[in-house]
């Protein structure tokens, strides 16, 4: 398949067609590298907040929001 580079502000990009997506799994962030002249993209290996409440139990959890601080320029009423 033949794709278009184009602009995007001073950097330059590909549209990737939704189909090579779902049928890759790829979404989010994606490691884009270099090899033998060719621009290889493929999943992140990181996922920074994997993990993170990996053995939380939400019942032994009494008040999550206890150490919650109100700041007082806070407490006025908000307006939208």
């Amino acid at each position: 398949m033949k794709a278009a580079i184009r602009s995007i502000g001073n950097s330059k990009g590909v549209i990737i067609p939704a189909s090579f997506l779902a049928e890759t799994g790829l979404e989010g962030e994606v490691e884009m590298t270099m090899r033998d002249h060719e621009i290889v993209i493929s999943p992140s290996k990181e996922q920074p907040r994997k993990g993170w409440f990996d053995g939380y139990q939400v019942e032994l959890d009494s008040d999550p929001w206890e150490d919650f601080v109100v700041l007082p320029e806070e407490e006025e009423e908000w307006e939208w």
